[in-house]
């Protein structure tokens, strides 16, 4: 249903971005089209998504909780009501970036302004009770001040640092869509293998807007996703993976994401340590990530993207594994994932021996 919406509403978003100028205009070296190119794809994503979670909320787990009970299957109710309640939060945290991408998109913001109105939208997800529960040590109870601020902190890190990996691996076409469906599905799947049924719907709703607006923005992209989809995506991500409220879902729901989204954390990582090695303001952007490593290197953009696809996955299966606790095998894949992350990283343009 999402991937309908999305894929119906795009060229109208095309259309809506053209009249109203919303363009990305390439006029720094960074940018990888030469001509400008519409942007508000992230209205056709925001509202396929908007509209099947609230389905997911009014309709569809309703229709799982009396399934569940005709059929005298046994399930955790109080997870599934639970999670239904927490959508409110996903739903009221989604619109807000999302409204603050669109400023972006209009009317460029700066970093720093940007970056408190993320920590504001962290904020309100958390008081509406999508949180980061961990115990910090024996002697405090879960409710501690310590454990509260520690719960904060977390929470809005996560959620800040989760919502600016995708925004800034947007940098080919189609790339951060597909990373966006892969870790919808993998996170998706893992939290239906676990009974977490409102993360489950609620991704594969992120994942259908994702694939019906990739048609239009793959090589060559007619429509670009703007900041109100990249944010909407990586904040959309975020909340939905720390939704479980079974405490001992706790460390899948915040580590599989963590697995999933390694491409676009390890990307980020790099980016901050490189630009403290050079001395460069760290929200200042640049033309050393990895995608742009990998056109500099010789390759199309349709190949740059399908190898860091094949990564992602890569990244999605290990997350699956790990949940079904088979840690040997999900730490062998995630060796496997860095090692293509070095060699892509690595400057092979360099002779032997020189720095």
């Amino acid at each position: 249903m999402s991937f309908i919406i999305s894929f119906t509403v795009t060229p109208f978003a095309r259309r809506l971005a053209i009249k109203t100028n919303a363009l990305d205009v390439p006029d720094d070296e960074r940018r990888m089209h030469t001509e400008p190119m519409p942007l508000l794809g992230g209205l056709a994503i925001f509202i396929a998504t908007t509209i099947v979670i609230l389905l997911v909320k009014l309709v569809f787990l309703p229709l799982v909780l009396n399934y569940l009970e005709a059929n005298t299957i046994n399930y955790n109710r109080d997870e599934i009501v639970m999670g239904m309640q927490k959508l409110n939060a996903v739903l009221v945290g989604g619109v807000l970036i999302f409204i603050v991408g669109l400023l972006d998109d209009y009317n460029s913001m700066k970093p720093w302004v940007k970056f408190l109105c993320q920590i504001s939208c962290a904020g309100v997800v958390y008081l509406m009770g999508i949180r980061v529960d961990l115990v910090f040590g024996h002697n405090f109870s879960a409710d501690s001040t310590v454990n509260m601020v520690l719960s904060i902190f977390i929470t809005i890190i996560w959620i800040v640092g989760i919502t600016n990996t995708i925004n800034l691996i947007d940098g080919l076409d189609g790339l951060a869509a597909g990373v966006a469906l892969i870790a919808s599905i993998s996170i998706g799947y893992t939290a239906y293998i676990h009974g977490m049924y409102a993360v489950t719907l609620s991704m594969l709703a992120l994942a259908g807007a994702s694939l019906g607006f990739l048609p239009f923005n793959f090589h060559p992209a007619k429509i670009f996703m703007g900041d109100s989809g990249s944010l909407y995506i990586g904040f959309t991500l975020a909340t939905i993976s720390i939704i479980g409220p079974v405490k001992s879902a706790t460390i899948v729901a915040t580590i599989v994401p963590v697995l999933v989204l390694g491409l676009p954390i390890f990307d980020v990582f790099f980016a901050i340590l490189r630009r403290l090695i050079n001395k460069k303001p760290i929200m200042v952007a640049d033309k050393a990530h990895l995608h742009h490593r990998l056109i500099a290197s010789g390759m199309s953009v349709t190949r740059a993207v399908f190898m860091l696809y094949g990564i992602s996955a890569i990244m999605g299966i290990a997350a699956i594994v790990f949940s079904r606790d088979l840690f040997f095998e999900s730490v062998g894949l995630f060796i496997v994932a860095i090692l293509f992350i070095l060699i892509l990283i690595w400057d092979w343009s360099k002779p032997p021996g020189k720095k």
